[in-house]
């Protein structure tokens, strides 16, 4: 994607101009950003994905007299979902993109923000009055409204305190700063924590265009598991031996060599100075736990496409596609490279892959993780 031109979805913005003023700086109201769009699901559609034990949603009830928010959380029969006269009633279904083409290539258009950083596209249904009351999230976030007309309300919530003994997460003292009625086409952009309120004004559909934001504990976690599978029977192998030990007067104190040692197997970990940028490359790849792939084909002449279902970066030195990495150089890496970006090579392209990295891609059409076009 060339950064540099202005693209209407941004409001005639350039992406780069985008990023330098606005991403997680402050909110962004563009007006038919996607000019005559209608939803790319209808609505039977949606509650036919809500329905399906492979997908994530959730349906959100506020009654119409006070406070009493209800939550439950799919998959939904259709009988057991509210009536369409029924007012303040949500339904959110997680991870269209993973299911549907149409949305997998809208989301495409956001790629201007790195792939590590997308996560996914929720579509939300809601009747008259319906929302999910005034919250905020740690992550980006771009809201385009594809059907009927929603209100929002948005600020920067200093006060944080949540309704207590409620099923969802709602600001008890929101406090909006701005307000915005989105018709089909919108978009709002809205950077972490700011808080933010939407109403359906009839029957609407919003769809959220959602980055995710891993916390460093998060990150830390993944990572150190990672390396100490990476580490493998290297550092197993490797006892504790202590023929110096004498004999102690404080059995309870931690030994000292006890202590080094440990301190030790983590350096040893870290020794190789790819091994972290591996191990990350590797988790930011991995996809979400919801996701498979159904058995592939062999690879034949033809062009390559990546399954919208798969996740594949890299470095400068490693390749990463659904949790595995890979080391490529020279030509292949350019290639791979170019898959990863383009999420395609044509025909001639894939034909120039040496015979090592063509018997991986092998394999992942196999996976069902890349499929040919002849």
């Amino acid at each position: 994607m060339n950064t540099q031109l202005p693209l209407p979805l941004l409001g005639g913005l350039t992406p780069a101009l985008f990023m330098e003023r606005y991403w997680q700086k402050k909110p962004l109201l563009i007006r038919a950003a996607v000019p005559g769009f209608a939803p790319l699901l209808d609505r039977a559609e949606l509650f036919d994905l809500a329905a399906s034990d492979d997908v994530e949603s959730r349906l959100v009830v506020q009654p119409e007299a006070g406070n009493q928010w209800s939550f439950r959380r799919g998959p939904f029969k259709r009988r057991s979902l509210p009536s369409l006269k029924q007012r303040a009633w949500t339904v959110l279904v997680q991870g269209v993109d993973l299911h549907d083409t149409r949305v997998h290539d809208l989301m495409g258009q956001f790629r201007f923000v790195p792939d590590a950083r997308l996560d996914d596209l929720m579509i939300s249904w809601a009747s008259d009055g319906g929302g999910v009351g005034p919250h905020y999230d740690n992550y980006d976030v771009f809201l385009l409204q594809a059907f009927g007309r929603r209100r929002w309300r948005i600020g920067r919530q200093k006060d944080k305190t949540l309704v207590p003994d409620m099923p969802l997460k709602i600001l008890a003292n929101f406090a909006p700063e701005q307000e915005f009625v989105l018709e089909p086409g919108d978009m709002l952009y809205l950077p972490p924590h700011w808080a933010h309120d939407g109403i359906a004004e009839g029957e609407c559909m919003t769809y959220s265009i959602g980055f995710k934001s891993p916390n460093q504990g998060e990150l830390a976690r993944e990572l150190l598991e990672r390396l100490a599978d990476q580490a493998g029977e290297a550092l197993e192998e490797t006892i504790y031996r202590d023929p110096s030990q004498p004999a102690v007067e404080s059995p309870a104190l931690l030994p000292t060599g006890l202590v080094e040692f440990a301190t030790q197997a983590v350096q040893d970990m870290l020794r190789d100075p790819l091994a972290l940028q591996r191990a990350l490359g590797e988790y930011l790849s991995e996809p979400k736990a919801n996701v498979w792939f159904e058995e592939g084909q062999a690879w034949e002449p033809g062009a390559l496409y990546l399954d919208r279902r798969t996740r594949m970066m890299y470095d400068t030195r490693h390749v990463y596609i659904n949790g595995e990495s890979f080391r490529a150089g020279g030509r292949d890496a350019k290639l791979m490279q170019r898959l990863a970006d383009r999420r395609h090579l044509t025909a001639r392209e894939a034909s120039q892959l040496s015979a090592q990295a063509g018997a991986l891609v092998a394999q992942w059409c196999e996976s069902g993780w890349i499929y040919v076009v002849a």
